[in-house]
């Protein structure tokens, strides 16, 4: 599926190296005045630019956003919004040796093996590019939401075993050095939910967060409340500790959460040539912000 959100729908298209990535919104109602300024800012930190370890392809794409429908002075009609992302620095020539071999850790080969067919510039669909048009959606998910006094912040909490967030860009840049890459983990905040957010049983709150985040490139961990360190722990010490969930409705506190992002496969070390992060949890930070909204404004 392409399409995330029943309520307030967002469908991503486009390849890596195609002509174009984009979206389609529905539901959103009429009357919201888009920040485009607040959206050109995200699309900046989602590329990395002055981040150490990110992509010269990220860096060098100008990710400037065309509204095709749904928009006009500013303002949305409460038709569906159409958007491309053009791609101004795709490469598909570098990728020419993927053709005929698979790359470990990537979707290549059970991409092959499921469609009959794979586009091999860059992993096509299965390329964190496809990202961008994400982060579109979800900052105006994110302005819809600010009207509603519901705030949401995510930050790199780790890299590799490294806390001390003075200390990442030099941890990063060694494992770039050695030609290889590290994972990290990013923290998501959000305040000002209500309570009732969320249903019994299969809508719970954290199982639509979980099923947001987790369909994010290179997410392997999704926790909440206790998460994995409480089981270290007893009840009487972790009881109270809710994370901002309770029976998967929100309980109207803060609701805090994290998820890890494994290393990038591809780096020089592996042998394969291409244009990669060595962390690329540095640029997920406004990926989760933006899936975590578009979870949000649907359950809402």
């Amino acid at each position: 599926m392409n399409t995330f959100g029943e309520h307030w729908s967002f469908t991503s298209f486009g390849e890596s190296h195609g002509v174009a990535i984009g979206g389609v919104l529905d539901g959103v109602p009429a009357g919201l005045r888009i920040d485009f300024a607040l959206i050109r800012s995200e699309l900046e930190r989602r590329s990395g630019k002055g981040v150490v370890g990110a992509s010269a392809r990220a860096k060098n794409e100008p990710d400037e956003v065309e509204w095709l429908s749904g928009v006009m002075d500013g303002v949305t009609l409460g038709t569906p919004i159409a958007f491309i992302i053009r791609n101004k620095d795709a490469r598909p020539e570098d990728y020419e040796w993927m053709k005929n071999t698979y790359r470990v850790g990537h979707a290549d080969k059970v991409y092959e093996q499921k469609y009959g067919i794979r586009d091999w510039r860059g992993g096509g669909r299965a390329s964190a590019r496809e990202t961008a048009a994400r982060v579109v959606a979800g900052c105006m998910a994110k302005q819809e939401l600010a009207q509603k006094g519901i705030a949401i912040k995510a930050a790199l909490v780790q890299v590799g075993a490294e806390t001390d967030p003075d200390k990442f860009a030099d941890v990063i840049a060694a494992y770039q050095k050695e030609g290889d890459s590290i994972g990290g983990i990013v923290e998501c905040r959000v305040s000002g939910l209500p309570v009732g957010v969320g249903e019994p049983i299969f809508d719970k709150l954290q199982a639509h967060l979980a099923f947001a985040i987790m369909s994010i490139n290179a997410c392997k961990g999704f926790e909440y409340g206790t998460g994995f360190g409480g089981v270290t722990q007893p009840g009487s010490a972790v009881n109270a500790i809710s994370g901002g969930i309770a029976g998967g409705i929100s309980d109207g506190t803060e609701v805090l959460f994290r998820c890890v992002f494994k290393p990038t496969p591809s780096t020089p070390k592996a042998g394969v040539k291409g244009r990669h992060d060595a962390c690329v949890a540095t640029r997920a930070v406004p990926v989760v912000e933006a899936m975590t909204a578009l979870a949000i404004v649907n359950l809402i």
